[in-house]
């Protein structure tokens, strides 16, 4: 993948775009490409791109324009099916110059328009620019694997992958957080798109394309989920769970061979232990050649660690097999490196292993990793599921004493989990089972105790987001079938707008894998496969308690019987003890002091400095409860991005060589 960024004029009064910012724009962005820049300018707009050459490594330079050099693009991603697209506009009469998917995205806009990102199958943050129509379509993938942060500001629109490179290109823009946005990520984890953490600056919405003509703005969305709902036979999957299995495996087989196969680099592979990447590994090694990579984390700490079942399948494919050991100093070394590239708070550690899981991967020189991210959504994987539907048939006879032991099955991974108290677990999972049919029900109790956290919050941050209910808000804007699904799809839904987009394909995918230059791929999330995973009956998926039951059934020939028998245990890592050692980073107390708490105007310096204390205090036992674990991460972090890029000045001039530089401006030494 790469970086892109540009300037669009908005009003006649407005400036050229300078040049000078476009550079810095891309400078910005030198680690997510840095291969080879580019830049482009005329009287109205100006793209820049830092490129990661992956496919057509010889033609590929952007920004690349038609054949008449008038209509322009600035492209990140991967377009898997661009073969058989181009094939189609060759039949149609288009002529290429290139091998590149770059080119193709350019003709196919040229040929069908806004449908053709309908057509794509890939991951992608696309920017054309119609020199002669003076327009400007913004395009970002079905479900937001590819970033793209919007803002106004002095007459311009400014947009680039990353909020760093905003930023740069003009001092006069706000630096500021948002308290919406502070709200969202205290309570789903994450912000919404197209909400963002930062004032006056947004995200454009996963399967969104937005366009810019004549003083307009015109935004839709070109996909949405298709579950299946009463009376369209077309949206279910009409087969047995036997034909189901077949073909999912059809379809994550195409998937990974395409993710491999249209790559002109190695393509490696991580390998967590899990069912998931072990069947992406699987499938992915019978394309990869003599030589296949694979890269795995292992932990310090024995709760966390998979080292058992990532050897197990290694042992399998006979990869050539690399490991990072993670220890809590090192999270907590890394974590401001990891701040300043999620752009965001977080409330978990978890980015950072990865982000040194990346360090890996480019060390070893591979540029292109196979990942299983996707699956637990599009297949109902995760305990929220499980434990939705538990709950609803709790709550469909509340008085019952059996229904709730049922909660017994859940969380079997932790080590200090919510059901070991039994009493507190059905206080816990029994609040509001009243309302068991109504949509986010599954996702109250998580929203519920998240949301507890704006207790810390200052009392200007939580007048400024007074009178928002960000919970209300998601659930109002969700699609207007949202209620005829199933309950297991409504709630795959909200954890796909929430979870997967913000958190999962951000700050612990697309940024920590650029963050080192490495692109991710993703054959869960491929088109087809989002499609028939939709398109299943609920049993297919979560069958009684069992996740991901038909993934599990179509992995059984080529994963080992211990990784597909093992209980779940999602990905996580040591939070708050990360951070609480005697020998621990200097930083944690400068950022948390009472001058930098005011400063920031974030939190209530009398709470946070009372949580650290309390959390210093339980370190030498390590029983911190999960609400403690959640607000010293999210504080520390907030505190390192206000840093970072509120009282900082990140992403300011880099020194980059051109490759491409077209200035077709009537002022080309403006600046």
């Amino acid at each position: 993948m790469c970086g892109i960024a540009g300037i669009v004029r908005l009003s006649g009064g407005a400036p050229l775009p300078d040049k000078e910012a476009l550079l810095r724009m891309a400078g910005a962005l030198a680690h997510r490409g840095p291969d080879e820049f580019g830049v482009y300018r005329d009287d109205h707009a100006g793209l820049a791109h830092a490129r990661l050459s992956i496919i057509d490594l010889s033609t590929g330079q952007q920004p690349m324009s038609d054949e008449s050099n008038t209509t322009w693009i600035a492209f990140n991603g991967e377009i898997f099916n661009y073969v058989e697209l181009r094939q189609e506009l060759v039949a149609l009469g288009h002529h290429f110059r290139t091998r590149s998917d770059t080119e193709v995205i350019i003709h196919a806009y040229r040929a069908w328009g806004e449908a053709a990102f309908e057509r794509m199958n890939g991951q992608w943050a696309v920017a054309l620019w119609d020199s002669e129509a003076r327009r400007l379509v913004l395009s970002r993938d079905r479900v937001g694997i590819c970033p793209l942060h919007l803002c106004v500001c002095g007459g311009h629109l400014y947009f680039a992958s990353e909020v760093k490179a905003i930023f740069a290109a003009n001092a006069a823009i706000p630096r500021a957080f948002d308290p919406i946005g502070i709200a969202q990520t205290f309570t789903f984890w994450t912000i919404v798109p197209p909400q963002g953490v930062f004032r006056g600056i947004t995200e454009l919405e996963p399967g969104h394309v937005r366009i810019y003509e004549n003083g307009t703005v015109r935004d839709r969305a070109y996909w949405v989920p298709r579950y299946p709902v009463p009376d369209d036979a077309s949206s279910r999957f009409r087969g047995s769970l036997e034909d189901a299995v077949r073909e999912v495996r059809r379809v994550l087989e195409n998937a990974t061979s395409l993710r491999m196969l249209r790559a002109d680099v190695p393509v490696g592979s991580y390998l967590s232990g899990g069912l998931d990447s072990s069947l992406v590994a699987a499938l992915g090694q019978r394309f990869a050649g003599d030589r296949f990579q694979t890269f795995s984390l292992r932990f310090e700490d024995a709760e966390y660690d998979e080292t058992e079942y990532q050897r197990l399948m290694v042992k399998m494919l006979g990869s050539e097999h690399h490991e990072v050991v993670v220890s809590r100093s090192d999270i907590a070394n890394v974590f401001p490196e990891v701040i300043y590239h999620t752009e965001r708070p977080i409330l978990r550690t978890a980015p950072a292993p990865l982000f040194l899981l990346s360090k890996l991967v480019r060390d070893h020189g591979i540029k292109v990793v196979l990942t299983g991210e996707g699956a637990d959504e599009m297949f109902a994987g995760y305990d929220i599921f499980r434990e939705g539907k538990v709950r609803r048939f709790w709550g469909r006879q509340p008085e019952s004493a059996w229904r709730p032991q049922l909660l017994e099955r859940l969380y079997p991974y932790l080590a200090r989990s919510p059901i070991s108290q039994q009493a507190m677990a059905r206080q816990f999972f029994g609040r509001n089972i009243s309302a068991h049919r109504a949509p986010g029900f599954a996702h109250d109790t998580r929203w519920h105790t998240t949301g507890a956290l704006k207790r810390l919050l200052s009392t200007d941050m939580q007048a400024a987001a007074a009178g928002r209910d960000v919970i209300r808000e998601l659930l109002e804007s969700t699609h207007a079938d949202f209620t005829q699904w199933s309950h297991l799809a409504q709630d795959q839904h909200l954890e796909i707008r929430t979870l997967l987009s913000g958190y999962l394909l951000s700050s612990q995918g697309d940024r920590m894998l650029m963050a080192h230059s490495v692109e991710g791929r993703f054959p869960f999330l491929d088109k087809d496969v989002i499609a028939l995973a939709d398109s299943l009956p609920a049993t297919y998926k979560l069958r009684v308690l069992d996740e991901k039951h038909v993934v599990k059934r179509a992995a059984a020939d080529v994963v080992p019987r211990e990784i597909l028998a093992r209980k779940k245990q999602p990905y996580r890592a040591p939070d708050a003890l990360s951070f609480v050692a005697e020998d621990a980073p200097d930083y944690i107390d400068e950022v948390l002091s009472e001058p930098a708490l005011r400063d920031a105007n974030v939190f209530e310096p009398q709470a946070i400095t009372q949580l650290l204390r309390k959390c210093r205090a339980r370190g030498r036992d390590g029983q911190f409860s999960n609400t403690d674990n959640m607000a010293l991460v999210g504080a520390l972090s907030t505190q390192l991005l206000h840093r970072q890029f509120i009282a900082g000045r990140p992403g300011e001039r880099c020194n980059i060589k051109l490759r491409t530089d077209i200035d077709k401006s009537s002022n080309p030494r403006s600046s």
